[in-house]
């Protein structure tokens, strides 16, 4: 029995492919005819360009809560501050 070598594709490759299918408008399957491949390998790389895509945004999400958290720390130190201060300064003025 023969042993099948398994192929592989270059990221340039794989890229393009995804490529085809998120902006030509043509279906996983309609581009893998195209190029010579199995649906299930351009459907895979599509949906891990996805997923990859979505994984990074929420990425920046969370740097952004992470930022968020730390300018609403800061101001409410500043608040406490200057109750602090309007506190004594009224205590300080009779």
């Amino acid at each position: 029995m023969e042993e099948k070598k398994r192929q592989k594709f270059n990221q340039e490759f794989i890229d393009s492919a995804v490529k085809l299918v998120e902006s030509s408008g043509k279906s996983a399957a309609e581009v893998a005819r195209e190029m010579g491949l199995p649906e299930w390998r351009v459907r895979t790389w599509v949906r891990k360009a996805r997923n990859k895509a979505l994984n990074g945004g929420q990425e920046n999400l969370l740097q952004e809560i992470k930022r968020l958290k730390k300018e609403l720390a800061r101001a409410e130190e500043e608040a406490t501050i200057l109750k602090k201060a309007s506190a004594y300064f009224a205590q300080h003025q009779k």
